[in-house]
C-alpha cells in the first residue's frame, strides 16, 4: 500500500522521538497501534460483506461460469499447447523423424514411377492403334486424346485499331466485273499416300 521503506521508518521514529519525547513515545505507539487495528477490522467486516452480497446476487457462480468457459480445456487449447511443445521438442535429426521422412520420400517416388509407366503403357497403345490404322489392316481409331486449345493469337495492331473511313465518293455506274476461272479440282489424296 505505502511504499516506507526502513529508512523512512528509521527517519519518522527519529523525528517522533524528537517532537513527542521518550516518556511519551510508547503511549503514542499504542494509540498508533489501536488505531491501525481498528482500520484493519473495519476493512476485513466491509470485505465480508461485499463478499456477502457478491455470494447473493449470484455474481459467484457467474465468475465460476466465466472462468469454466474461457478454460484452455473448453476452448480446445490444451491440445494446442500440446502439439505446440511438440513441435517445439520435435529434432529433424532423431531416427524416427529420418525415418518417416524417407518413407515419405519412397511413397513419393513410387507414385511418380506408376504414373510414367501408366503414361508410356498409354502411348504406347495409341501408337499401335495408329499403326494399325494407317496398314489399313483395323478401321478402328486411336483412342481420341482430348485437345488443348490453343492459345488465341494476339491480332496485329492494324486489325486492333479500326481505319479512319474516306469521305464517300460520288458511285458511278456499276461495271460488271469478269468472272475468274475456276481452277482444276486437284485429286484426292488415298489413305495410304502422306500428306
Amino acid at each position: 500500500m505505502f511504499d516506507i521503506g526502513w529508512t523512512e521508518l528509521l527517519v519518522i521514529g527519529i523525528v517522533a522521538l524528537i517532537v513527542v519525547g521518550p516518556k511519551d513515545l510508547p503511549g503514542m505507539f499504542r494509540t498508533l497501534g489501536r488505531f491501525t487495528g481498528k482500520a484493519k477490522g473495519m476493512a476485513r467486516d466491509f470485505q465480508s460483506a461485499m463478499n456477502e452480497a457478491a455470494d447473493s446476487a449470484g455474481v459467484k457462480d457467474v465468475a465460476d461460469d466465466l472462468k469454466n468457459v474461457t478454460s484452455k480445456k473448453s476452448l480446445g487449447l490444451d491440445a494446442l499447447d500440446e502439439v505446440a511443445t511438440k513441435f517445439e521438442n520435435w529434432d529433424p535429426m532423431t531416427p524416427e523423424a529420418q525415418a518417416k521422412a524417407a518413407e515419405t520420400k519412397a511413397a513419393e517416388k513410387a507414385k511418380k514411377a506408376a504414373l510414367v509407366k501408366e503414361r508410356t503403357e498409354a502411348a504406347k497403345k495409341m501408337h499401335a492403334a495408329t499403326a494399325k490404322a494407317k496398314e489399313g489392316k483395323t478401321a478402328a481409331k486411336p483412342a481420341a486424346k482430348p485437345k488443348a486449345k490453343a492459345p488465341a493469337k494476339p491480332k496485329s495492331k492494324a486489325a486492333a485499331k479500326p481505319k479512319a473511313k474516306a469521305p464517300a465518293k460520288p458511285k458511278a455506274a456499276a461495271k460488271p466485273k469478269p468472272k475468274a476461272a475456276k481452277p482444276a479440282a486437284k485429286p484426292k489424296a488415298k489413305s495410304g499416300d502422306k500428306a
